[in-house]
Order: structure tokens, then sequence, then C-alpha cells
């Protein structure tokens, strides 16, 4: 898996790279954050959160969903972070004070302690161990406390199967139908409060999964 996992990183670089290539830096920004608060008012009646929760964004990318939260103890973790900032103008750490950033993968990531909110949007078919990945989420989010992913989810077990054999989505080294991502939330002690679906397409539909810790 480490082989595909180092090829997906090195495509999702480019893949930032080439999107973000012909974008302004504000306007990008800003439609950024409207998407992260359309998602959130999706949600927000599971969280209801204040200024004193903790809240982690873990494969937070460029642009992830810890832009909302500039009023919390925020930590936002992604491999690719140093890499962002080298190679992105959209991206510097230096516009989010209040967010600490920690270069590492969700697997190895240490956390200082337990979060009221997880986030962990679009992120988790790109690790390279899921089962560690999923342990991870599950030791950083504190008892009682909300987990939320989003997720591409299979339709078909057929393209499941082949997309599995062959790099045919290379950005994402895992291929997961919706009930499976299901059980491997309850497996890791979440309980599933709701599955949103957010954008139907014909390999995958889009989710956004709310979990509480048990």
């Amino acid at each position: 898996m480490n082989w595909r996992w180092r090829i997906a990183q090195y495509f999702e670089l480019k893949w930032w790279q080439v999107y973000l290539n012909k974008k302004d830096k504000e306007r990008y920004l800003q439609q950024k954050r409207t998407y992260w608060l359309r998602l959130y008012a999706l949600i927000n009646h599971y969280i209801q959160s204040t200024e004193k929760d903790r809240i982690l964004d873990l494969g937070c990318g460029p642009s992830g969903i810890y832009m909302l939260f500039d009023k919390n103890n925020v930590c936002a973790v992604d491999p690719l972070l140093s890499a962002y900032e080298k190679n992105l103008n959209i991206f510097s750490k230096a516009s989010y004070p209040n967010t600490e950033f920690v270069t590492s993968t969700i697997e190895e990531f240490s956390p200082a302690h337990e979060y009221d909110i997880v986030f962990c949007m679009n992120a988790i078919n790109h690790v390279a161990d899921i089962d560690a990945a999923y342990k991870k989420l599950a030791l950083c989010t504190a008892k009682q406390g909300k987990m939320i992913l989003s997720i591409d989810a299979h339709n078909y077990g057929l393209f499941r199967f082949l997309f599995r054999l062959m790099p045919g989505d290379i950005l994402h080294p895992h291929q997961y139908n919706l009930q499976e991502y299901i059980h491997f939330a309850e497996t890791h002690n979440f309980k599933v409060l709701e599955c949103i679906k957010l954008k139907k397409a014909f390999f995958f539909d889009h989710y956004m999964m709310v979990t509480q810790k048990v």
C-alpha cells in the first residue's frame, strides 16, 4: 500500500497546483469559506459548538474547514502542509494565527489532548493505512465528542473491485461503499448519527457522515 499512497500524495500536490493555477486567491478562499459554511449549516444542530471547543481538522489540505473557526483552539493536520505552503500561493500558516498546523499523516499524528470536534473531510480514503487512521480518529475524539467525515462512496460493486485492482482513481488508495464506511466507524467506537448525501454521481456519491464517540 505504501507505493500507492506515495503516488497518490505526489499527484495530490500536482492536482492542487493545476487546479489553483489561474484562480484569484481572495476569490477562491471566499468561495471555499462559503462551501464550508454551507456544509456546517447541515450539521450544526448536532454539534452546537462554542468557542471553548477544541477542534481538530485531520487531512485538512490547503483550505480546510479549520478556516471557519478563528476563535477556537484549532489544530490542522496534513502530510503535505509544508509542500502546500511552498508551492501554493493560496496557503500561508500565518493567515490563521489561532490554528496550530502539524505536518503529519493522520496515522502518525500525536495529539496533545482529546478534541471535542474532529473533522476528516475528504481525507480518509487518502491515507496509507485506513484501519490505523480510524484508530487515530477514535484516539483523538473525546468521549461523546463528534467526528465528521466526508467521503466518496462507491455505488457499484464491480467498479469498486476494478478500482481496487488498478489505480483508476489515483488520488485515493482506498475504495469502499457507504456501508463499509459505516462499519469502519462503528468498529472504532463511533455511533453514526446521520449520513448526508452531498452530491450524486455515477461511480461515487459524496456523503458527509456525522458520528459520536461512545
